[in-house]
């Protein structure tokens, strides 16, 4: 009988023109928690997502905001000035305070490193730490993001994040492909001269362009971070100089100009001083493939004029 039935409505629907369709199937998203993360010597476990992060690493603070947990933070550091629409407080990532930070009843708190041993007395408090030390690689930067989207429940954002820095790095690099031989950087930590050799996060992007860095063969390369000095950084000569102290130290095209024996570099001489963005050159979250590209339209400027 209901087989009958069925036939008779089948055939119904069809001479009214009407088609069925069968009822879609609900997809099943499966939680992420519990989650067990292993980091800095302790596994902690989530249960859920946290609501109440503090971010006491800027780096962090970025990455937290890309993926789209920017409302789970209730307070960052100082020093974490992007995005705007992040809640800066007085904490410091530094010299931080401990009751300072437990005033703000967090269920995880972010660093980069361990000052005064932060991270035990946080633990001590029943307040679970996460450690993201500076990266070193890209592939460092990429693993962060996505720990920080599975930790926060936001993984497919995460992953989208990563994939929109791949793609924008990518885009980058062959644009200006087999163009860079020959042509040689000076990055500029500080006006002491400090710099960074190819070993370094930021000292990786000017190797992935091709360019060849002046400070890779200082005394003290092997740090990653030499202070070099101004008979060196002229004898060296490079094509290009890059400067990441125009906030912190006042730097600009006109001083370096100005600086004894530095009006006959090449880079001088021929106007390829280039300023860069303090903060996003001293750190190594989703803004770095933006960094990778202002290095890449330096290069593309220098190409355009000199041939």
């Amino acid at each position: 009988m209901i087989k009958k039935t069925l036939a008779v409505v089948t055939t119904l629907v069809g001479l009214l023109g009407f088609t069925l369709v069968a009822a879609p199937t609900q997809a099943v998203t499966r939680s992420p928690y519990p989650l067990t993360v292993s980091n800095y010597g302790a596994s902690m476990t989530f249960t859920k997502s946290p609501t109440r992060i503090i971010s006491l690493s800027p780096t962090a603070t970025e990455m937290l905001f890309a993926i789209n947990a920017g409302s789970k933070v209730v307070a960052v550091d100082d020093q974490s000035n992007y995005p705007t629409s992040a809640p800066r407080t007085s904490l410091s990532g530094y010299t931080p305070n401990l009751e300072s930070i437990l005033a703000y009843s967090p269920d995880l708190v972010v660093v980069s490193y361990d000052p005064s041993d932060l991270v035990s007395s946080l633990r001590n408090a029943g307040v679970k730490v996460l450690v993201q030390d500076a990266a070193s690689t890209l592939n460092d930067s990429y693993a962060q993001i996505v720990q920080l989207g599975s930790i926060t429940g936001r993984v497919v954002s995460a992953n989208a994040v990563m994939k929109n820095m791949k793609k924008k790095i990518s885009t980058a690099l062959a644009s200006i492909a087999n163009r860079t031989t020959g042509l040689s950087i000076y990055h500029e930590l500080d006006n002491t001269y400090y710099s960074v050799t190819s070993a370094t996060f930021i000292g990786q992007l000017y190797g992935m362009a091709g360019l060849t860095n002046i400070a890779d063969t200082a005394d003290g390369a092997e740090w990653g971070y030499p202070q070099l000095s101004s008979e060196y950084i002229i004898a060296k000569n490079p094509s290009m100089i890059f400067l990441a102290d125009t906030a912190c130290c006042g730097q600009s095209k006109t001083t370096v100009k100005a600086r004894p024996g530095f009006g006959q570099i090449a880079a001088v001489k021929r106007n390829h001083t280039y300023v860069l963005n303090d903060d996003i050159a001293s750190r190594w979250g989703p803004r770095t493939a933006s960094l990778l590209e202002s290095i890449v339209w330096a290069i593309k400027n220098f190409l355009r004029t000199n041939h």
